[in-house]
């Protein structure tokens, strides 16, 4: 289902405790002040939509699944994001229980992880999800980009799927009350291993719940076997904010 959309989100007010100057005074030397503005900004996103069976039964709330691409589907041809990751597996399956949401990145900018969030709270506002239970995944460029939008957000999310990407370890201490499964495979050319691996042990460090699947004769494409495999669904449903 090839769906556009135009969002108008706010950005964040930044706050200072001077009070805003009525002007900009050319007065030499240093002082405080405060910018006190409201920015709106165009967000412009393709996507495709996986609406389950039953979608439309009254009062019934469902998981989502915020799928993030690889930049080998970039751009503006929206067949690509249907290649790889939960949308093909929900496509064989007629009683998959998720809504997927998967934006697709303009070339060559890749992800903007603000803009994937306008998305998201469109989604929100649209159509009947469980906030409860969102769940975020990604592979390669999108796996960089789940481990990076969980960090911003880790309050939004009931579990996180990093599939082949890499995180910033330091970041680490904001994802420890968050349930993280990462994906790699240890032949990776692409994406090393210990990216993915340092991000784990660093969330473990920080009393965090996160664990590592290494596919041991994997290279980069670590995301057919983590897509397929009835499990990762199982365990993102047995995770929720609630």
């Amino acid at each position: 289902m090839r769906t556009y959309i135009w969002l108008a989100s706010l950005a964040a007010v930044l706050m200072g405790t001077p009070a805003m100057a009525a002007d900009w005074k050319l007065v030499e030397g240093q002082r405080n002040e405060a910018l006190d503005k409201e920015v709106v900004r165009k967000v412009k996103l393709n996507f495709v939509l996986h609406l389950p069976r039953g979608i439309a039964e009254p009062g019934k709330k469902w998981p989502l699944i915020l799928f993030l691409h690889g930049s080998g589907e970039s751009g503006s041809d929206i067949e690509k994001v249907k290649l790889h990751g939960p949308l093909t597996y929900a496509a064989a399956q007629p009683d998959f229980p998720f809504i997927v949401l998967a934006p697709q990145a303009p070339e060559p900018i890749g992800w903007n992880t603000a803009d994937v969030l306008a998305l998201l709270d469109e989604a929100i506002a649209k159509l009947p999800v469980d906030t409860g239970r969102i769940y975020l995944t990604g592979l390669s460029m999108g796996g960089y980009a789940a481990w990076q939008l969980a960090v911003e957000h880790p309050e939004r999310f009931a579990a996180v799927a990093p599939v082949c990407g890499a995180g910033r370890p330091f970041t680490a201490w904001r994802l420890k009350q968050l349930p993280i499964w990462a994906f790699h495979g240890a032949l990776d050319p692409v994406v090393p291993l210990q990216d993915d691996r340092n991000m784990v042990d660093a969330v473990k460090i920080q009393g965090g719940n996160a664990r590592l699947t290494v596919y041991p004769d994997a290279g980069h494409d670590s995301w057919t076997r983590t897509y397929a495999n009835p499990e990762l669904y199982r365990w993102f449903l047995e995770h929720s904010l609630h």
